[in-house]
């Protein structure tokens, strides 16, 4: 299928490149003010708006060229190449400042659509094309990258439908983002629920009134040096959990595993699994725990990076890093979920990571010895209704949270798909938002599930 090719310095308006390194000074950084932007913000198609560092007014406008602004395109000519994102029209600052590894385009608007535009380049061929003047020699980075970046091919659309393909893209992309916002919050509410109940005691009594705050009877103990309800005990999680079970031996018989590494499993979320032939691909050392339902992966190096997660649903012959605590519940009545939103809760993920600082190997690290050694309160009946409650609770939010991602990953599997396909003409735009819209949809247990 042919396409019309025309060269980029036919859509530019303008290009720049960004300041010198002695023109912003570490003095110059404040605390609020005009953001300038480095590679963290420039990781997806549209600009993240994250960690940022700020100059005053007077000094962005002494920079000049280097203040780019809504539907200006930003991409790394340095360091981390192949980053190129644009600054939606919908951003949290009028202008911002571009770093010295970076670039910015200001497109002929009439002609070409930013979104559409770095959508392209987020395509094998798009990155095929940003990275074809890469250097080889020294700190990766584009020669002479504005130069170049002109002289580029691009495959040219008519501009109705490039903001129509752009569209398709974006509401995907809107989607997961909302999917990502939704599990954040889900697991937000999980951790307040658990501290009104379980931190502050104030779950409700048998006339439905927060326990403590409305005189139920408390007991001082001196474990956790502070007074618990009564007829709760405190104990540590060693005498409820079992740990580091289920490893994989020959007797397993795997032709092919699902491997999971600690990198990849953040604040319940999988990014990725390597799929491994157990005959001829070389299995990591540290891949050894079978992966079963509800199962708790807590990654014992670098705590502080949040690689944790309870499993709803693994994936068949999942087998997890050495590099976790595989922790579950050996106690009837108590949930792996409830168990998850203790171990997760702040005050615990601050003890563990200043036990992590202590530890004298390469990496901060924990043992899962020192999970098992905390303490945790709990009625001394595991069977009444208050915990049954909040396993309930828990245990339909995280349902959500893992639904919400297997769509992610169904979602991100259709644009990467779509991506090239939409713009080499092989599939339509009308045949996309179809195929968007059957993605999209929500199951109907789960619409109720999250209603409860």
């Amino acid at each position: 299928m042919s396409r019309k090719m025309v060269l980029m310095k036919d859509l530019i308006q303008e290009i720049t490149m960004g300041p010198f390194g002695s023109d912003i000074k570490v003095d110059n950084f404040i605390a609020d003010g005009v953001p300038v932007l480095n590679g963290s913000n420039v990781t997806g198609v549209k600009l993240t708006e994250e960690s940022f560092k700020y100059v005053s007014e007077a000094k962005a406008k002494s920079l000049k060229k280097a203040n780019t602004k809504r539907g200006d395109i930003v991409i790394t000519h340095r360091g981390t190449l192949g980053q190129i994102s644009y600054i939606p029209e919908n951003s949290k600052f009028d202008n911002y400042i571009i770093s010295q590894s970076q670039f910015r385009v200001t497109l002929k608007r009439n002609l070409v659509d930013p979104i559409f535009f770095t959508y392209y380049f987020h395509s094998s061929e798009g990155q095929k094309r940003l990275l074809s003047f890469k250097n080889h020699v020294g700190v990766p980075a584009l020669a002479q990258a504005t130069t170049n970046f002109r002289l580029l091919e691009f495959p040219y659309k008519p501009i109705e439908e490039q903001k129509k393909i752009a569209k398709v893209l974006s509401d995907l992309d809107a989607k997961i983002e909302l999917n990502i916002k939704i599990n954040q919050e889900l697991e937000a509410m999980a951790k307040l629920l658990y501290d009104y109940w379980f931190v502050q005691f104030d779950f409700p009594n048998e006339q439905g009134k927060p326990y403590k705050s409305s005189g139920g009877k408390m007991v001082y103990d001196k474990k956790l040096n502070r007074e618990i309800p009564e007829g709760w005990e405190v104990k540590k999680l060693k005498h409820y959990l079992k740990h580091n079970y289920n490893s994989i031996s020959k007797s397993n018989n795997y032709n092919q595993i699902k491997y999971l590494d600690t990198s990849s499993l953040t604040q319940n979320y999988i990014s990725s699994l390597q799929n491994l032939n157990c005959e001829t691909d070389k299995i990591p050392s540290r891949a050894q725990r079978i992966v079963t339902k509800n199962d708790i992966l807590y990654s014992t190096v670098r705590p502080n990076q949040c690689h944790y997660g309870i499993i709803k649903e693994p994936n068949e012959n999942m087998i997890a890093s050495t590099g976790f605590a595989q922790l579950s519940s050996k106690e009837q009545g108590l949930s792996n979920d409830l168990i998850y939103t203790f171990i997760t809760s702040y005050w615990v993920t601050k003890r563990l990571q200043k036990i992590a600082e202590l530890s004298v190997s390469a990496y901060p690290s924990i043992s899962p010895t020192d999970i098992l050694e905390l303490r945790i309160a709990l009625p001394k009946d595991k069977s009444i209704n208050l915990l049954k409650s909040i396993n309930k609770q828990l245990d339909n939010s995280y349902n959500l949270i893992n639904y919400n991602q297997k769509q992610n990953q169904q979602l991100t599997k259709l644009r990467d798909w779509l991506l090239p396909m939409l713009m080499n003409g092989q599939v339509t735009v009308g045949a996309a938002e179809e195929k968007l819209n059957m993605a999209a949809e929500p199951s109907g247990e789960y619409k109720i599930k999250g209603n409860e």
